[in-house]
């Protein structure tokens, strides 16, 4: 193997690939990232038996081949060069790879590429694109909401639902739940259900962060694995196997109490009572009043902690209905008002037990529910 390519290019594909590659494992190789050169193309890949990325980088190929190297290494001296072109070099039956930029060289001990874990090729089963600004809009609104514990695996994943011209992305850990809808590039055939892992989306979206093209969505006949293409990079994971619960049931069809607020006046409250609250479980209290003909309706934020103590913060509200009382999770409100892009928001409760519901106001792809505290 001999080529060239630019210090940038193949510093940006490391970092790109760096980020399946294995941190513990039985199988030492996944520790290392694949280098193969192809046609005017050095190909990147990694894996750790769960999620695979390939990246591309342009190169000027002299001569084909492949091996794999540990990937902390390569990328740790990759990164120290300057922006410059780096040759790459590994003699005719060697496993010892050689780089060299300008006066500065290495060479890395490799591992034979015919031993590494072969990237699986999706060719049959379903195919779809979506528009990378909607995808990773989607990611952002749901996946924190995932669980991270391994007790329900169903739920460290995030139901996704293809119907028609639609992609429903759905996360709940058991105390929150969070729906995405939003429109697909390309309609699917019938409908499709998947649970994808969460950190896959996790990685997915720091991929779209400079992607402008459409992304091509492709899951296998036995819905095991499922693959994203983007402009230079490709990702691929295995799918979680389970049923996910009927989260529709979850979702509150109505309320007596509506609270419509300013998300940044919200959520620099919360921030603000985050600080007692910490103290106290977490716990932060909310009561929603409603106007009269003179005074503006009002949500009254506070946390009490009995050791440290505590603070009390009203913002104004267009409030619907009856007044309520009802306490949350300080962590929880914080996390789901951090994604919205909306400027306002309606807070909906019915008794300080059952969930509150938290909908963007201009947009109805979005809803959030938030079990209570007591």
């Amino acid at each position: 193997m001999k080529l060239s390519c630019l210090q940038e290019n193949l510093s940006k594909g490391l970092s790109i690939v760096g980020r399946a590659v294995a941190t513990r494992s039985t199988l030492p190789i996944t520790q290392n990232i694949l280098l193969s050169a192809e046609q005017s193309l050095l190909r990147l890949a990694s894996t750790n038996l769960e999620m695979a990325i390939t990246c591309w980088v342009g190169a000027k190929v002299k001569q084909k081949g492949a091996i794999t190297v540990p990937a902390r290494l390569l990328t740790d001296f990759v990164n120290s060069l300057p922006n410059d072109l780096i040759e790459i070099n590994l003699p005719a039956n060697s496993r010892v790879l050689e780089l060299k930029s300008g006066r500065f060289q290495a060479h890395i001990n490799g591992i034979d590429a015919a031993d590494f874990p072969p990237i699986p090729q999706i060719d049959d089963g379903m195919t779809t694109s979506i528009e990378p600004a909607n995808l990773r809009e989607g990611i952002a609104q749901v996946a924190f909401a995932a669980a991270t514990e391994e007790s329900r695996p169903v739920l460290t994943g995030i139901n996704t639902e293809f119907d028609g011209d639609q992609i429903n992305l759905v996360a709940a850990d058991g105390f929150r739940l969070a729906v995405h809808k939003t429109a697909l590039a390309s309609p699917v055939r019938g409908k499709a259900t998947v649970i994808v892992p969460a950190r896959t989306f996790n990685e997915l979206s720091r991929l779209l962060a400079d992607q402008e093209e459409t992304v091509e969505i492709k899951i296998n006949e036995k819905k095991s694995q499922i693959l994203f293409r983007l402009k230079n990079a490709e990702l691929i994971s295995q799918l979680v196997q389970g049923s996910f619960p009927n989260y529709s049931q979850v979702i509150p069809q109505s309320y007596t109490t509506r609270a419509v607020v300013d998300v940044n006046e919200f959520l620099r409250v919360i921030k603000m009572s985050s600080v007692f609250a910490r103290d106290a479980s977490g716990i932060v209290r909310l009561v929603i009043t409603p106007g009269s003909e003179l005074n503006p309706g009002k949500v009254t934020v506070s946390a009490q902690a009995e050791e440290v103590g505590g603070n009390v913060s009203e913002i104004e509200a267009l409030v619907d209905g009856q007044e309520a009382k009802i306490a949350f999770n300080v962590r929880y409100l914080s996390d789901v008002l951090s994604v919205l892009r909306q400027p306002q928001v309606a807070l909906e409760v019915t008794t300080p037990s059952s969930p509150g519901t938290i909908r963007p106001i201009g947009v109805d792809n979005y809803v959030h529910v938030v079990m209570p505290m007591f």
